[in-house]
């Protein structure tokens, strides 16, 4: 496995593990004894960088990866957020520097840390001045409390507004073939002031795979049908994408899950994907990626085709879609 830096100094594994789903988010959480298996294999196999979040479950995605990288702390780069809390079922965002102060306490005590290697704040709340939230990372890095600091599908300004005052190391938002708009505007400013990319969801929420379409059904604790992508006539209409990536695993004699993961990594050096699963199989297809080699001649002509193929539905709901790129 080799070794991607983000920002001015983190070293990371080149392809993470997105832990989300282990207990929230894509239906009825996993058996936590196979989970913590699940990310110790990861460790084995050279994985070092694990993303987690307090709003996950909440609290309980934070302690399953806080068990499962207890025996590993000094060998592996922990990321978890504060700033969405749940409030009446409903998640609410919430950047006030009490709140973060109070978050990242509980989440060292979860995670079974002294410290976090990387504090996103998970949503912007335009109710609090970016530079106070920046304040506030600084002073828990003085602290000890956190060694690196990041912003979660946050906008341009944002970004360069808080990087002035306390330098960022990574910027994690939404990137695939399907969900290319960050190379619009965020991936150059990233480049410009040296900060790190972490995309979430790089296999469009497993669309890319090929395992979903028109007659598939979700579970009722699976977020998937509330977004537009995931209704039936979009999963229908965006089959030319799921083809098109098929065609190119058959050439170069990978999956398309591995073809995803390697077109979101052959953009940038400074880009690590953290793709997650429930599944020991999967994992290993995952992780399998990083020995599929694209060329600078394949990736300008994945992208011309790319973007010769129309993608069906908006990325969020409304609710979601004005929480990000504040």
């Amino acid at each position: 496995m080799k070794i991607r830096v983000l920002g001015k100094g983190l070293e990371v594994s080149e392809i993470g593990l997105g832990c989300m789903g282990m207990s929230h988010g894509y239906g009825i959480p996993a058996d936590k004894n196979e989970m913590i298996a699940l990310i110790r294999f990861a460790v084995g196999k050279g994985v070092t960088f694990f993303d987690t979040a307090e709003v996950y479950g909440p609290y309980i995605n934070e302690e399953l990866v806080g068990e499962a990288l207890e025996p590993y702390r000094k060998e592996v780069v922990i990321a978890t957020k504060c700033g969405i809390k749940m409030a009446n079922g409903k998640q609410v965002v919430d950047g006030k520097p009490e709140a973060i102060r109070k978050s990242i306490e509980g989440s060292l005590k979860r995670l079974k840390t002294d410290f976090i290697d990387l504090y996103y704040l998970h949503r912007v709340d335009p109710s609090v001045p970016i530079e106070e939230i920046a304040e506030v990372m600084k002073d828990l890095y003085k602290q000890g409390k956190i060694r690196h600091w990041g912003l979660s599908e946050a906008g341009i300004q944002t970004i360069r507004r808080a990087h002035a005052v306390f330098p960022l190391t990574a910027v994690e938002s939404e990137y695939s073939m399907w969900w290319r708009q960050p190379e619009e505007e965020l991936l150059p400013a990233l480049e410009e002031v040296g900060i790190g990319f972490v995309p979430f969801s790089p296999l469009g929420k497993g669309f890319l795979t090929g395992r979903f379409d028109r007659n598939t059904t979700f579970g009722k604790e699976d977020l998937r049908p509330i977004y537009p992508r995931f209704s039936a006539e979009a999963m229908e209409a965006n089959q030319s994408i799921v083809g098109f990536v098929k065609s190119l695993a058959i050439e170069k004699n990978a999956t398309p899950a591995q073809i995803a993961l390697a077109w979101v990594m052959a953009q940038k050096q400074w880009i690590v994907p953290i793709p997650g699963t429930t599944n020991l199989g999967r994992l290993e297809e995952n992780l399998g990626s990083t020995a599929i080699e694209l060329t600078p001649e394949d990736i300008a002509r994945i992208n011309e085709a790319l973007g010769k193929i129309p993608v069906m539905g908006d990325r969020y709901p409304v609710e979601f879609a004005k929480r990000a790129g504040l």
